[in-house]
């Protein structure tokens, strides 16, 4: 899907595109390509001497590949998260300054993009040339990716409200839900982390770059400043999900442990009176008990006091608590 926009009074407004000539106008800003055709690429590559990347490509890591500038301008590729409630995935964008316009590259509808077309359509003197455009996207993508870190934490504080609560007793099968519940943030963020750290490397490159003005530059530096901050929260969020994983864990290993501990109780209780009928059922002529009038009920109050005994000095230990 081809999307062409102009800028007009600061403002971001998109143009419609009928043929190439649409592309070639002075006050074009911004072209967007969302899992482009090849037929788009081809329209697009005719009016912009640029090698637009193919799908596997946005995909490359080498840093070569990612960040680079040549005659053609500034090229970068970045990563953004795109998270739904406890789900996210990454999405790579090609971004490619290029005289004065701004063109952008990805296989995925991207609701950063959606949220910017939407401000810059609104807000006035918000956008004065393409840098600000990518400068854009970087600062609403980790915005992005604080509010999914507090989605994170208030998850884990939900599951460490039922872990460490002592009033309720806790379901085996809560408790599998939220072991599972406690790797699905755990994905969630990771990935967050590694959109982090791209991000870092593609601004510090920016910065390098030299193509930015003077007030775009303080804004990197500001947006490097909230990276830092985020990565190191969620550094602190990986030693939370450590230590809830480890807790309901313990809790498992102690269900499983009493569970273990009733059967041997069980077995240890029923193995004195089992060897009383073993030695009443062997088959020998001479057992004097065999001809005994009460011989049958004696054995039986043997094998009672037998599997009784047992227990009652388990009991007495505090074994059975």
């Amino acid at each position: 899907m081809l999307g062409a926009f102009v800028l007009d009074e600061g403002r971001v407004i998109q143009a419609r595109i009928d043929s190439r000539t649409d592309l070639t106008r002075k006050d074009l800003i911004w072209v967007d390509l969302a899992y482009p055709s090849q037929q788009e690429r081809e329209l697009v590559q005719s009016v912009f001497p640029l090698e637009l990347p193919e799908d596997e490509e946005l995909q490359d890591l080498e840093a070569s590949a990612r960040y680079y500038q040549d005659q053609h301008g500034v090229h970068i590729r970045s990563t953004f998260v795109q998270a739904v409630e406890d789900t996210a995935a990454i999405v790579t964008m090609s971004f490619s300054l290029h005289q004065g316009r701004l063109l952008t590259v990805h296989d995925d509808d991207l609701s950063v993009l959606r949220l910017f077309r939407m401000q810059a359509r609104s807000g006035r003197r918000m956008v004065s040339d393409a840098g600000d455009i990518l400068l854009g996207c970087y600062e609403l993508g980790v915005e992005r990716d604080a509010d999914v870190l507090e989605h994170i934490y208030g998850a884990l504080d939900e599951v460490g409200a039922v872990v460490l609560n002592r009033k309720e007793q806790i379901t085996s099968r809560v408790m599998r839900d939220n072991v599972e519940r406690i790797a699905a943030q755990e994905d969630l963020n990771s990935k967050v982390r590694l959109d982090l750290i791209d991000n870092r490397r593609a601004l510090s490159f920016l910065l390098r770059s030299r193509v930015l003005s003077p007030e775009q530059t303080q804004r990197v530096k500001g947006v490097l400043r909230d990276i830092d901050s985020l990565t190191g929260h969620t550094g602190f969020i990986f030693d939370k999900i450590n230590f809830l994983m480890d807790a309901l864990l313990g809790m498992i290993n102690l269900e499983q442990n009493k569970i273990i501990k009733i059967f041997s109780i069980v077995a240890v209780v029923f193995l004195p009176p089992t060897l009383v009928a073993s030695i009443y059922g062997m088959n020998f002529e001479n057992m004097p008990e065999i001809k005994w009038v009460w011989g049958y009920p004696a054995a039986l109050f043997f094998m009672l006091i037998a599997g009784a005994a047992p227990y009652v000095y388990f009991r007495k230990k505090g074994w059975l608590d």
